[in-house]
């Protein structure tokens, strides 16, 4: 009689104390994520609004690939990651130019995957001597009057290389 007693009392506390664990595991996990922002520009898109992008008043970098493009898809882990690190510092932008080809035809787009920079003012990045040393860039200017249109970069880059060019452009870590 006294087992069955303990066994009445023991089992419903278990069960109450494994019931309470998952519950605080769960909000505990919860409140450690930061909450998403879904005001905040995604990483992939399907227009380019230029003069929008460039009004955010932060550095930009679009990257143009495509999901079939073997480099493209070794860059995409490196352009997730900075995408996540920079989101609010800068404006970082994928597009797949096979799915949406008009849309990037604004600029002179040759091979892929090819970057594009901006400065927070929205002008042309022009990189430092320093970086330039390091990571080949393409100044794009019109004919006539000589002005600087574009700064691109054609091929992948590293986390690191994207760090070192939004650091350049004047993001802070």
């Amino acid at each position: 009689m006294e087992k069955k007693r303990l066994v009445q009392i023991v089992v419903p506390a278990v069960i109450l104390i494994i019931i309470a664990s998952i519950w605080w595991t769960k909000s505990s996990n919860s409140k450690s994520k930061p909450p998403v922002d879904d005001s905040w520009p995604p990483l992939e898109i399907t227009t380019v609004d230029l003069e929008e992008i460039k009004g955010k008043g932060l550095p930009v970098m679009i990257s143009f690939g495509s999901e079939s493009c073997i480099p493209c898809r070794q860059m995409a882990p490196a352009l997730e990651k900075i995408y996540g690190e920079m989101r609010g510092k800068a404006v970082i932008h994928y597009m797949d130019v096979w799915k949406y080809p008009d849309a990037g035809r604004v600029f002179p787009l040759q091979v892929i995957p090819t970057q594009f920079f901006f400065t927070a003012n929205g002008e042309p990045y022009r990189p430092s001597e320093e970086l330039a040393e390091k990571i080949p860039f393409i100044m794009y200017k019109t004919k006539d009057p000589d002005e600087h249109i574009f700064t691109a970069h054609e091929g992948g880059l590293t986390v690191d290389q994207m760090r070192a060019i939004l650091i350049d452009m004047g993001v802070t870590q």
